[in-house]
């Protein structure tokens, strides 16, 4: 019997809801490989975001055609921390990795997530961009596949339940 593709999930959200240690956690816990979608920015995006200036869709493209290659090649599934905050950007993903996509999208107000990234150090994206990326936002749409969860709870908390609502497909990188 086969048991179908090597998962492959997106964990989504606006910077600051905890992406990159969301990921990293799912990935121990269910065995797949992780990447962060940070480092697929060219310098340039980088230095841009730096600065305290959001991205354009022009600067965007490159970079998700190069997280969806990631994606596509993933022989042995992969997990990857993406803020793919619009649907425009999850539908370049899922075209680009030529696969299925499960999309965990990490939930919080302004009041959770505000404090978080305001406590960060050492990252390129600074707490003035929040707002920008609150307002870019459009939650996953019934018709994608994605799960909700509130980044509110503590993050063993946060991973398993994003664990439990997993499909029983996506619970091992064998």
């Amino acid at each position: 019997m086969s048991k179908g593709p090597a998962p492959a999930i997106v964990v989504m959200g606006v910077s600051g809801s905890g992406k990159s240690s969301v990921g990293a956690r799912l990935s121990a816990a269910i065995g797949l490989a992780f990447r962060d979608a940070d480092e697929f920015h060219p310098e340039a995006n980088v230095a841009k975001m730096s600065a305290g200036v959001a991205l354009t869709d022009a600067d965007r493209w490159p970079w998700l055609d190069a997280i969806g290659e990631a994606l596509r090649d993933a022989d042995h599934g992969i997990i990857v921390a993406c803020s793919a905050l619009r649907r425009a950007y999850r539908d370049r993903l899922r075209s680009a990795a030529g696969r299925p996509l499960t999309f965990i999208h990490l939930s919080g107000s302004r009041a959770t997530i505000g404090p978080r990234i305001g406590a960060r150090r050492g990252h390129f994206m600074p707490p003035s961009l929040l707002d920008s990326q609150l307002a870019t936002l459009e939650p996953p749409a019934p018709d994608e596949s994605a799960i909700t969860v509130s980044v509110a709870p503590p993050l063993d908390d946060v991973v398993a339940a994003i664990v439990a609502a997993l499909p029983a497909t996506a619970d091992r990188g064998d």
